[in-house]
């Protein structure tokens, strides 16, 4: 789905931000209460996607993503993105519905939905605060 076609299907609410991911990074497993897609303007690596319609989330699908992929998430779909490039950034524009998003963190793949660790607000950058990173 493009993003023109993501709003135009409800998104009224948007926020938008550009993420950038080092190599080798990644973000935890988690899920929100939100809609999010994703637009990978430049590097590669795996978008790894579950099901909120089991117990846990269990084995994930796995999806190489790369510069010019679109792809969205839906609402309650435990997902983690990794960089595996070892040498470039993976960067992506990232817009997703209903800001604040209320974020659940996973341990690991077979950790039972009910048992993820609420983190409200969440910061994806909060490591970052203390040594900002030019983005351009």
């Amino acid at each position: 789905m493009t993003i023109a076609g993501a709003l135009s299907h409800g998104m009224k609410e948007v926020e938008v931000w550009l993420q950038t991911f080092a190599p080798g990074s990644k973000t935890p497993i988690h899920r929100h209460s939100c809609e999010e897609v994703f637009v990978v303007l430049k590097g590669r690596g795996t978008l790894f996607l579950a099901s909120s319609s089991h117990e846990y989330p269990g084995k994930p699908q796995l999806f190489p993503i790369s510069s010019n992929t679109t792809f969205s998430i839906p609402v309650n779909d435990p997902h983690q993105v990794v960089n595996t490039d070892g040498n470039e950034d993976l960067q992506m524009l990232v817009v997703i519905s209903r800001p604040p998003v209320k974020v659940f963190i996973y341990n690991d793949w077979f950790m039972p939905h009910i048992a993820a660790k609420l983190k409200y607000p969440y910061y994806w950058d909060a490591e970052c605060f203390d040594s900002p990173k030019d983005e351009l």
